[in-house]
């Protein structure tokens, strides 16, 4: 979740600016959040509190069980294995904001994620991650890279150490790409 508190008192301050300046004030405000400051309601229940993984690089990818991209599932797991020990934490988001490709409930994605891909890293409830109902953490990442905007399933945000976003990778880009593995690697050793 937003530190509420800091938010709401940035917003306040600005009130007293006209209405075009406030927005400007309000998006300033977001974009000098972290990531650390958003969670996620995991599939099996309780929260991801990004917070908990503050000082190490999170790998954020909008996923869905019906799309050709899917198989991506699997290079994510690869790039799980080979950096969690050094301090990687990669979060599946499903969504249904593509193509309507994930149609199905938490059993249905729990099914397609561990059984058929056999991930093991976190994954979220569904959720909205583009439009005025996009989850904060996904306006949050719009603020801060607005020209790298998911367009489909399996776009990447690789948040470094700092908590903001050192990289985004499109969906035709796989887990496993050198860029990818590149990046990460980057952000350990940051």
């Amino acid at each position: 979740m937003i530190d509420r508190r800091r938010v709401i008192t940035a917003l306040a301050a600005g009130a007293a600016l006209p209405l075009t300046a406030r927005s400007v004030f309000a998006q300033a405000a977001m974009s000098r959040m972290t990531a650390y400051g958003f969670s996620f309601q995991g599939l099996k229940g309780g929260n991801i509190r990004l917070a908990d993984f503050a000082g190490k690089p999170v790998l954020v990818v909008n996923t869905a069980s019906l799309c050709g991209y899917t198989p991506q599932y699997a290079g994510l797991q690869e790039l799980w294995t080979q950096f969690r020990e050094r301090g990687l934490m990669i979060i599946g988001v499903p969504s249904n904001d593509f193509g309507a490709q994930e149609p199905g409930g938490a059993s249905d994605i729990a099914h397609t994620a561990e059984q058929t891909y056999h991930v093991s890293f976190p994954i979220t409830v569904k959720t909205n991650v583009k439009g005025p109902n996009a989850h904060p953490f996904y306006k949050w990442a719009a603020a801060e890279r607005p020209a790298d905007l998911p367009n489909w399933n399996f776009h990447k945000y690789l948040v470094g150490r700092d908590g903001h976003i050192a990289e985004a990778f499109s969906s035709r880009v796989e887990p496993t790409d050198t860029r990818v593995v590149t990046a990460v690697a980057r952000a350990l050793t940051a």
